[in-house]
């Protein structure tokens, strides 16, 4: 019975979410308050349908309903509590469920939260919100209903696929969706105020902290996949240009450069109409994203296999939304002014120049995706496009946008002095400089690329501090003067700061452990050792090990450094006789230098095991780096003069009325 009243707040949901559509958009049309108004409260209402069809779903999957076909077709009796929770969203039907409640939450953010909003910039954004909510609940309804039910029921479920049963797993879906939902807010104001026709600085203060919590989810959710990818897969790495991994990333890029974009709106009024350009496509480019995964035309480990007419009504959504919101870009175009003008050497050029190598950045990713795609669809010829032209494209666009980086925060508004940025750098550049000269006398080993890395990410993080420094007036001032100014500095720009010196630490691990990366592939048998990059590795042992729903066989490895034992690895190969499936677990050692890897394969014919061994230097510090931007987004975003919004004007009192007050 919960089941099908999950199923009844679902439809009650859709209704209510094609009212909230209509009624706030005839009262901006007619001017009614009171129409306006309904907004919020079905907003909420809303939310709360869309709140008691996920938890109804949610213990269907708790209590093993195995007459609901969701959760036979999902679980088993057997597997962990924390694993039939995340099966709700480890399908294609629930997933879609989780979608939409971020869809209502975010839209429910906005009406509780926005009260500094204009009534009718709020009306507006909350119908089109609601539009967005509308397309995908009928989508879920008509076509990937997650509340039918079967009789009669089937004593056992088939269960979840065992690559997905990972603690890593289970957060890394509600964190991706939350970062692509959190994007609809963004298009769903810009297509607000082409509407209205009206937008200005205020707007930009009123859409950038949605755009922030949107990027910070978006940034974890995606390291939390690659982190996953690294030690469950067990293949060494980090990050293939899977498409399904570069449909993320797409909307990643462009939101930082829209970030960038609001913040010259905001302070400058100016880069409106890229600045809207923007908003819309950066939302587009999560729904190309729903696209690939859920349309049937990709085979990967992170996409839904479901039919192709499942794939057209996505299509239709994806058509719908960014066809008619770039018709009315390109119908408000006309009447749209830029707003401030600035010399391109200054804060906003670059700025601008930041926006430029990103989006060039994303079209490469979307041309690299979609190619293959295209190409099979007109001509049937299969052709891939892997990491070889990923990384040669991406690393020469990147390598100057991440040169000009910190000279951004240096540089004045309207009009800046390069000079002196550069003389405030000196000490960043040579840091950047003298520590991988360094580095390479003491090691003797290049690339001079991978040195160049190491050197690119020391100047990011060196430019934050430098900026920072330059803000608190470190050693110009008293001690306890700049531990005030610190103390009293806005938390956006300490936010600026961390983010900044993430991506340099990021940098830095990527190019490290893609560069330095050490390799051995071998058949081994217990007893026998062998060493890479410095360790000692000794196969101990191996047996067999029960699951809670699987059986394992697990390998023991000793590692040691100059004799002395410094840890026991224990790759091993699972078996879930539920599934018929087996997935490989890494054995790791992780530790500040880099991450001492084993993967167990199978038996050989000769006797003995094949064994893969990897040493990743410092790549701990690409999801250390994604921790730090995260922490910065949510430092700005705790930042006051984003959560009150933009502030109003006051009006400029004539010079008589002031002397007769």
């Amino acid at each position: 019975m919960i089941i099908e009243f999950g199923h009844f707040a679902a439809i009650l949901a859709l209704a209510v979410a094609a009212l909230q559509m209509v009624l706030p958009l005839v009262g901006t049309r007619t001017g009614d308050r009171a129409l306006m108004a309904t907004a919020k409260p079905l907003a909420g209402l809303q939310l709360g349908l869309v709140t008691i069809a996920f938890l109804a779903l949610m213990q269907a999957h708790v209590v093993s309903d195995f007459s609901v076909i969701n959760v036979h077709e999902n679980s088993h009796a057997t597997k962990p509590l924390i694993y039939r929770l995340a099966g709700v969203w480890g399908n294609h039907e629930g997933s879609l469920l989780l979608w939409v409640l971020m869809l209502a939450a975010f839209g429910a953010a906005v009406a509780y939260l926005g009260n500094n909003l204009p009534m009718t910039l709020k009306a507006n954004a909350l119908a089109v919100q609601a539009s967005i909510s509308s397309a995908f609940l009928a989508f879920m309804i008509l076509t990937s209903n997650p509340f039918l039910r079967q009789f009669p029921a089937p004593n056992e479920g088939l269960g979840l696929n065992p690559v997905l049963q990972d603690p890593a797993l289970a957060f890394h879906p509600p964190f991706l969706y939350a970062g692509y939902v959190g994007f609809s807010m963004a298009f769903s104001f810009a297509i607000a105020a082409l509407l209205e026709g009206r937008f200005d600085a205020a707007w930009a203060r009123w859409v950038r902290p949605w755009t922030l919590a949107a990027w910070m989810c978006l940034t974890i959710g995606i390291a939390m996949g690659s982190w996953w990818a690294y030690y469950e897969l067990g293949w060494g790495g980090f990050w293939f240009w899977d498409p399904v991994e570069n449909a993320s990333l797409m909307p990643w890029l462009s939101g930082t450069a829209l970030l960038h974009s609001l913040i010259v709106m905001e302070k400058r009024d100016g880069l409106r109409v890229w600045t809207m350009l923007l908003a819309i496509l950066t939302f587009s480019l999560s729904l190309l994203g729903t696209f690939l995964v859920r349309s049937g035309v990709l085979t990967s480990v992170h996409a839904f296999a479901v039919d192709p007419e499942r794939g057209v009504f996505v299509l239709a959504i994806l058509v719908l939304f960014t066809g008619g919101g770039l018709a009315l870009f390109a119908w408000r175009a006309p009447s749209l002014r830029q707003g401030a003008v600035f010399a391109p050497i200054s804060r906003e050029g670059a700025l601008v120049l930041n926006n430029v190598f990103l989006s060039v950045i994303c079209a490469a990713v979307l041309l690299g995706t979609l190619y293959p795609l295209l190409l099979e669809g007109v001509t049937g010829d299969k052709i891939s496009v892997g990491p070889p032209y990923f990384n040669f494209v991406c690393g020469l666009l990147i390598v100057p946008l991440l040169v000009a980086v910190p000279f951004g925060p240096m540089l004045g508004w309207k009009r800046g002095d390069i000079a002196a940025a550069g003389q405030r750098l000196w000490w960043a550049a040579a840091m950047a400089l003298l520590v991988p000269i360094a580095l390479l006398i003491w090691t003797m080993r290049g690339p001079w690329y991978a040195v160049l890395g190491i050197g690119l990410g020391l100047w990011l993080i060196a430019g934050a501090l430098s900026e920072l420094a330059l803000r608190i007036k470190l050693g110009a001032v008293p001690w306890t003067e700049s531990q005030r100014r610190l103390i009293n500095l806005p938390r956006g720009t300490l936010g600026t700061t961390l983010a900044h010196a993430g991506a340099g630490l990021m940098v830095i691990g990527v190019l490290a452990t893609g560069v330095w990366r050490s390799e051995a592939i071998l058949v081994m048998k217990p007893g026998e050792a062998t060493s890479i990059a410095g360790y000692d590795l000794t196969f101990s042992a191996i047996g067999e090990r029960p699951g809670p729903n699987y059986t394992e066989q697990v390998a023991d490895f000793v590692a040691r450094v100059g004799g002395t034992q410094v840890a026991t690895l224990q790759p091993a190969k699972r078996s879930y006789p539920v599934e018929r499936q087996s997935t490989t677990e890494a054995g790791i050692h992780s530790a500040w230098a880099g991450d001492l890897y084993a993967v167990i394969g199978e038996p050989q014919p000769g006797g003995g095991f094949a064994v893969r061994l990897y040493f990743n230097p410092l790549v701990q510090f690409i999801w250390l780096g994604a921790l730090v931007m995260f922490l910065g987004g949510a430092l700005a975003l705790s930042d006051r003069r984003l959560r009150v919004g933009a502030p109003t004007r006051a009006k400029r009192v004539p010079p008589a009325l002031q002397a007769a007050e």
